[in-house]
């Protein structure tokens, strides 16, 4: 996970970018798990009809799975409020210091 001093935004493609590069430590293996990952895949797959195959959404395109995918995350991320945070997830992790609205959010991913 990258640190806020890592991350920069873009001016040119209006995205937010992270540098990652080598992290070691001793991670405690009792908490190991992959339900947030597993978590997070479950959400994108019932959130977004594209990951569900021969629907009307389904992506034949690589560059529009990557968009619908980014436009997820996005609104996820910066524009939902989540129950058990009451807050945005990039509120709490100190991205962003207010709820976004969906115009917001097109004109900051608008190209």
């Amino acid at each position: 996970m990258p640190t806020l001093s890592q991350l920069h935004h873009c001016e040119h493609c209006a995205q937010i970018l992270a540098q990652f590069g080598l992290v070691a430590g001793s991670p405690d293996f009792a908490h190991i798990s992959a339900r947030l990952i597993e978590r997070q895949n479950l959400t994108m797959r019932m959130s977004m009809r594209r990951f569900t195959r021969l629907t009307n959404g389904f992506s034949k395109k690589v560059d529009n799975r990557k968009a619908a995918v980014s436009q997820h995350f996005a609104h996820y991320n910066f524009v939902r409020l989540h129950q058990s945070l009451r807050i945005t997830p990039a509120m709490a992790a100190g991205v962003s210091d207010r709820l976004w609205t969906l115009e917001e959010l097109v004109e900051q991913t608008s190209w």
